[in-house]
């Protein structure tokens, strides 16, 4: 199960900074492991995906009030998109 946010930033330093000090938070939401994404043509458009063993784990840490307060802070503008994803097949070439 992935949770996939995808966001724009002011700066993408600031917002590292402040997505590195939540993996606490990510791991007791169940979060196992994560991979950020930039743009090639805008290096302040960021996706990020997170891997939960479940939906509701997911959907938990999305809901948490100290997200929210998190991404204020390192400078997400707009409204974040999320999805929940569930794998349908894997291949590797």
């Amino acid at each position: 199960m992935l949770l996939l946010i995808r966001t724009r930033v002011a700066d993408y330093a600031t917002w590292k900074s402040v997505f590195d000090e939540r993996e606490s938070s990510r791991k007791e939401h169940g979060g196992k492991r994560h991979w950020i994404y930039r743009s090639a043509d805008e290096g302040n458009d960021v996706t990020i995906s997170i891997e939960f063993a479940t939906v509701d784990q997911a959907k938990a840490y999305a809901a948490d009030p100290g997200l929210r307060e998190a991404m204020a802070r390192a400078g997400v503008s707009g409204q974040p998109e999320f999805a929940y994803l569930e794998a349908a097949e894997t291949k590797t070439y």
